[in-house]
């Protein structure tokens, strides 16, 4: 299948590192041009680098915001006033006693990991249907269906963006726009590697620790590995494609077989 995205502006937030960065680069190989957003001006240059190690010919721009705030929504939409693709991937994690989560983390999970998305949707969104064309992805979770008791906070962001998604989609209906949500599995970032190590031990050998990890907090994974980015971005690309025009109001899963589910 050979997907081209030439000519489409592709906005991708929290991609100066990670599943963002690995998206951004799958978007910037089909062709489209690229907008890294992340808070780091040193970070997002460091990214642009490396993305353009890996495709020399992208077309790229970098926002340094901050898009768990009104004021950062408003400065990437001063740069970037139109989108032809927006994959909402910035989310924080971590794991934390159901019992000690105060009202201030509940919120900066709500605000950070649904509320950005929320944010950039209401704007982009129209500018899409009034083209009659345009794809949302929002980055969503294994978490958002099965819920981890170490971070309760983190799945319920999860979930809420699956209700986002199918809310846009309906939206959307009938415009040559497409919304969906991505399901990703337990993936190697070097965030997760910190994250492992912090449940199973900080002096174990990173295989050890990441097959200590899924044997003890993620059994019920197929794959019995950590998933790559990039194969988390081959999914976004297909579903940023002109093949992916029937797919939308979906939860697609990219999860390594971890919810023990038929139907997503």
């Amino acid at each position: 299948m050979r997907i081209d995205l030439a000519g489409r502006t592709a906005v991708v937030t929290g991609s100066s590192q990670g599943i963002g960065l690995a998206i951004a680069t799958g978007l910037a190989g089909a062709g489209a041009r690229v907008v890294l957003t992340g808070r780091s001006r040193e970070r997002l240059d460091t990214a642009a680098g490396a993305l353009r190690g890996t495709e020399p010919g992208a077309q790229l721009l970098t926002v340094a915001c901050d898009l768990a705030t009104e004021q950062g929504a408003a400065e990437l939409l001063e740069a970037v006033p139109a989108a032809d693709i927006l994959v909402n991937n910035l989310g924080i994690f971590g794991s934390r006693p159901p019992l000690e989560i105060t009202d201030d983390e509940w919120r900066t999970y709500f605000d950070t990991n649904v509320l950005s998305a929320v944010r950039l949707i209401r704007r982009y969104l129209p500018g899409m249907t009034g083209r009659g064309w345009g794809r949302v992805q929002n980055i969503a979770s294994d978490s958002a269906v099965v819920i981890p008791a170490e971070m309760i906070h983190y799945g319920m962001s999860k979930t809420a963006l699956l209700a986002v998604s199918r809310g846009f989609a309906k939206e959307a209906a009938g415009t040559g726009v497409t919304v969906n949500s991505v399901i990703a599995g337990p993936t190697h970032t070097g965030g997760v590697e910190d994250f492992v190590h912090e449940l199973v031990g900080e002096d174990l050998p990173w295989d050890e620790a990441q097959r200590a990890f899924m044997r003890e907090y993620r059994p019920q994974s197929l794959l019995q590995r950590l998933i790559e980015p990039e194969e988390i971005a081959n999914l976004v690309v297909y579903l940023s494609s002109p093949q992916a025009s029937a797919t939308t109001g979906a939860a697609v899963r990219v999860d390594g077989g971890y919810i023990d589910s038929i139907v997503p």
